[in-house]
């Protein structure tokens, strides 16, 4: 027997079980091998392929007064976390209290007190304000995930979103938020927060900084523009010396995978040498597996520019 087809509207979108009983299907079509399940109750026809798709598969059960926080939160606001995201991991979801947060498969729920978040829309979803959600990740991050988390929700982008503006908030606004707060986490968020820097634009350009710095070496500057002489643009580069015309460049996998990037990038490298810069790049096994490495390297090109 053919299968029923889905109404248009509910083929759009994740739908309660009542929905469809409401719109003429029945249980067994409800059932249905081409339905996935993602929480008790809902019916979707397509897997979620980020965090934005997964709450929205949860909308259908999202009760007044509920909303996406924790990593989940986290993940809304575009923050670089150790970890990829996975269309199976349970979705945090806060309410304040009084209100009882939510328990079912699927969900971590939690319970705010009213003074702990003010809750904003992202996108078409409610979730816990920039700070606050920091906040909560410095209960469950290690230190310098926590500062590159910090990085980026301060960051003033070169290239602007006129559909999302930023920064998100401000490094002072960081700053008072870590040093007002009293919960979990507080230890390592009043520690990360003079770490964090405006510009830093993605995760490794963080690490590495710090790695150098606790390394001892020179703190580099973030996301220097390097001009001519005559004021010409010649290229922004991760992270650099000025003084001494060091630049230090992390090459993830795009430029690798992607020619157009691999051109660009050779040649920004050539009229950074032109320009008399030298340049030491950063590859991911020289950050995470060998960062000994990276760091002598750095500290030779310091040496040979400082004599």
């Amino acid at each position: 027997m053919p299968r029923v087809p889905l109404p248009d509207e509910l083929g759009r979108r994740a739908f309660t079980t009542a929905e469809g009983v409401r719109s003429g299907l029945g249980t067994g079509r409800l059932r249905g091998p081409d339905l996935l399940r993602p929480f008790h109750g809902v019916r979707t026809v397509a897997e979620a392929s980020d965090t934005v798709a997964r709450c929205r598969t949860y909308l259908p059960r999202l009760r007044p007064g509920q909303f996406f926080s924790h990593d989940t939160a986290a993940r809304l606001w575009g923050v670089p976390l150790p970890t990829r995201f996975d269309p199976t991991a349970p979705l945090h979801v806060s309410t304040f209290a009084p209100r009882r947060p939510p328990r079912t498969r699927g969900v971590i729920g939690h319970e705010l007190g009213p003074d702990r978040a003010t809750i904003v829309v992202r996108g078409d979803l409610p979730a816990t304000d920039a700070a606050s959600t920091w906040l909560q990740l410095a209960g469950v991050l290690a230190l310098d995930d926590l500062v590159a988390a910090g990085d980026h929700l301060v960051l003033d982008p070169a290239v602007l979103d006129p559909l999302d503006l930023r920064p998100f908030l401000s490094l002072d606004e960081l700053v008072e938020a870590a040093r007002e707060f009293r919960g979990r986490g507080s230890r390592l968020a009043t520690e990360a927060a003079p770490l964090v820097r405006v510009g830093a634009e993605s995760r490794p350009e963080t690490l590495v900084r710090l790695l150098l710095a606790r390394s001892g070496l020179p703190e580099p500057v973030v996301n220097h523009v390097v001009t001519a002489v005559d004021g010409r643009f010649i290229a922004r580069v991760d992270l650099a010396y000025p003084d001494l015309r060091i630049a230090i460049e992390y090459d993830g996998d795009q430029h690798r995978t992607s020619t157009q990037q691999y051109e660009h990038d050779i040649a920004r490298f050539d009229r950074l040498h032109e320009a008399g810069w030298l340049v030491v790049r950063v590859r991911s096994h020289g950050l995470f597996r060998d960062p000994a490495d990276t760091v002598a390297r750095v500290a030779r090109a310091l040496a040979a520019r400082s004599r």
